[in-house]
């Protein structure tokens, strides 16, 4: 056996690894992001109808990142996580670039349909892959490390848009607003290219010899060697199992194991809660409410800013509140401010229309932009990474980010319709009974997943047969 690193390489082997793989939450975030932005000059360029605002905006969502989340979590399955990471780099590169040179609305939107698939693909495979990599008691860390990536893209995007409309006095500035996400995604291609797959994918293909090769990489030798024999075994286990006597597809094991059933439809509810916060109303209009709340189109994308940093910030504060707070009861807290948070925001759009109003809209934007990225955003994507077992846990999670990016097109796709029907007061008073709901699904179904192993977790749940069992479990 070659020598075991000591646990300073280890350490620096996770670092490095965490940071290549999150670039692709980075793309995520700049990518969603960057839309806001460039939709005020971009509509005048191409004149886009409300309709055709909607439909560049819903593209990336659906079908895009939808199909890219359904087929990324089966093809990051066969063909690994790494190589899966490597795709995405591509769709990111191609669609950034067709983005920014679309010479009008039909290509913009096919465009944004391969940027899309990019998305949905790396939204399921960048968790997936740091939670397979990640020692148990790193795996919260870490995997909301992509979380923050996420949102630190689409902060950056803010950002940039307010930038380059400053120092760029061009109607086509959103052509480079849209072409900086082009150099991130080569980033990523290069970066993956020197990092291993991860060990459990490795010993669900039978490739014992690098499951151990990786584990030696990331733990220290005695941790590498428990956490191998505990694979192993497990891997053994799941392959004598009923769940792998079936037809053998994963949509046939999900059909037909119980447990596995309940599961997945767990995380797709997790996956539609989340979306129903509303934050990605923000994210994609937030400089459009606050120009139409009174601010001029450059100090918008300016104020805009402050929701990117409060994403940032709020991420941070919940990465570290996850060492301290169970899944669960984060997420409880998190969707009773949401509710609170969004009721304040409804009644702040009947105040006099002034300035005054304009920065009370903002101040309550990000205080709802804190409560889901601090609460909300960092625990589902974490717990969609853990629940699914490792026999269809691509694309169990793939289903579960497919109906997430589903319900997050629906919601932008009818947001500006919603918020002309019925006015801001009306739309985020409909959140605010949406949210409360939420908070009722997770306080009777969602379980407990901090302090175990991927393979313990797996173990209980199989055994227990129902995840309701495990609704007030701390661990």
């Amino acid at each position: 056996m070659s020598a075991q690193p000591s646990p300073g390489s280890s350490g620096k082997f996770l670092t490095k690894l965490t940071v290549i793989a999150t670039l692709g939450g980075l793309l995520f975030g700049y990518d969603t992001g960057v839309i806001s932005g460039a939709l005020l000059y971009m509509k005048d360029d191409l004149a886009l109808s409300a309709f055709g605002e909607a439909t560049v905006v819903s593209a990336l969502l659906f079908p895009g990142a939808a199909f890219g989340a359904l087929f990324g979590g089966r093809v990051a399955d066969r063909i690994g996580r790494k190589n899966a990471l490597l795709v995405c780099a591509g769709l990111f590169l191609v669609g950034a670039l067709g983005c920014a040179l679309a010479p009008n609305v039909q290509i913009m939107v096919a465009a944004r349909i391969i940027l899309g698939l990019g998305v949905g693909a790396a939204a399921v495979t960048c968790p997936l892959y740091l939670a397979e990599m990640a020692p148990a008691e790193r795996r919260g860390r870490m995997v909301t490390i992509n979380e923050l990536m996420i949102v630190t893209g689409q902060m950056l995007a803010f950002a940039t848009n307010a930038l380059l409309d400053h120092l760029i006095q061009d109607p086509h500035v959103w052509r480079t607003m849209l072409a900086v996400a082009s150099i991130p995604a080569v980033a990523l291609f290069l970066g993956m290219l020197a990092l291993p797959d991860s060990p459990r994918w490795y010993a669900l293909k039978g490739r014992l010899q690098e499951t151990r090769k990786v584990l030696a990489l990331s733990r220290n030798p005695e941790d590498a060697d428990n956490e191998y024999a505990i694979v192993v075994e497990h891997t053994s286990h799941m392959r004598k199992s009923h769940a792998l006597k079936t037809a053998g597809t994963p949509f046939t094991v999900i059909r037909d194991v119980p447990w596995i059933r309940r599961v997945v439809l767990i995380g797709c509810g997790l996956a539609i809660v989340q979306q129903a916060t509303g934050i990605n109303t923000v994210n994609y209009y937030a400089p459009t409410i606050l120009e139409q709340s009174g601010l001029g189109v450059s100090a918008a994308l300016v104020a805009t800013i402050a929701v990117g940093v409060t994403s940032v910030v709020t991420t941070i504060i919940g990465i570290i509140l996850l060492g301290f707070i169970g899944r669960r009861t984060m997420l409880l807290i998190g969707f009773a401010g949401v509710a609170a948070s969004q009721a304040l925001l409804a009644a702040a759009f009947l105040l006099p229309e002034n300035t005054t109003r304009s920065y009370v809209i903002l101040a309550c934007m990000v205080l709802f932009v804190g409560f889901v990225q601090m609460f909300i955003g960092t625990c589902v994507w974490l717990l969609l990474s853990e629940i699914f077992p490792l026999s269809v846990r691509g694309f169990a999670m793939g289903i579960a980010v497919f109906v997430l990016w589903c319900t997050n097109a629906v919601i932008s796709f009818l947001f500006p319709l919603l918020n002309n029907a019925l006015g801001s007061t009306g739309t985020f008073a409909l959140f605010v009974v949406v949210n409360i709901a939420s908070f009722v699904f997770v306080h009777r179904v969602v379980p407990e997943t901090k302090g175990t192993s991927l393979e313990q977790l797996e173990e209980r749940l199989e055994a227990i047969g129902t995840p309701n069992s495990l609704e007030r479990t701390a661990v």
